[in-house]
């Protein structure tokens, strides 16, 4: 436990350092003395939740994200599933934040009917054609062809007539939630 204490301020430094930011500038936007700062980073100061809130708010983390991970296999073990005409391969953990997953899709004639729910969803078609029908808008995407939409706006997808399509998809965790384990689009 003393030892993933010791990591926060190295990683609340490795934070602020990704943005680019200075101590000073950092202070600044959270309120807090750069002594304070400085201090936390260091391992010089105790890090407590009144401090860590408005550090992690302006550095766009979470808390967790100061402290290690789990260490272990970092291969992913996960079985591929069969669903509604798609072949779903996860591609991350299952406790990822984000989680990401290899979607075939069959071909189908029509487009099956649209769904909404929260969350986002980013995705890639690796080989074959994707219709996505996005708000009563069709879209055909090509191999090497990238979207991102909000899944709260109706939406369905499915391969293209003359083939399967595979789809390299990413989603928030309430999107992926819908999408792998309740019957979604």
């Amino acid at each position: 436990m003393r030892n993933e204490i010791e990591q926060v301020g190295p990683r609340l430094r490795a934070a602020r350092q990704a943005r680019g930011w200075t101590l000073e500038e950092l202070a600044t936007r959270t309120g807090l003395s750069v002594s304070t700062l400085s201090r936390l980073e260091a391992g010089k100061r105790q890090a407590s939740l009144e401090l860590l809130l408005p550090i992690t708010r302006q550095l766009g983390i979470r808390i967790d994200d100061l402290l290690p991970g789990e260490s272990g296999d970092p291969r992913v073990r996960r079985e591929t599933v069969r669903r509604d005409g798609m072949l779903i391969a996860p591609l991350t953990l299952d406790r990822s934040p984000v989680q990401a997953f290899k979607i075939t899709y069959a071909p189908a004639p029509a487009p099956p009917a649209p769904r909404v729910h929260d969350g986002f969803e980013w995705l890639y078609v690796l080989s074959g054609r994707l219709r996505l029908v996005l708000d009563d808008t069709e879209h055909v995407l090509e191999r090497g062809e990238a979207a991102e939409f909000d899944t709260r706006l109706p939406h369905s997808m499915t391969a293209m007539p003359e083939g399967p399509a595979e789809v390299l998809s990413i989603f928030s965790a309430s999107g992926e939630r819908i999408h792998t384990h309740l019957g979604g689009a």
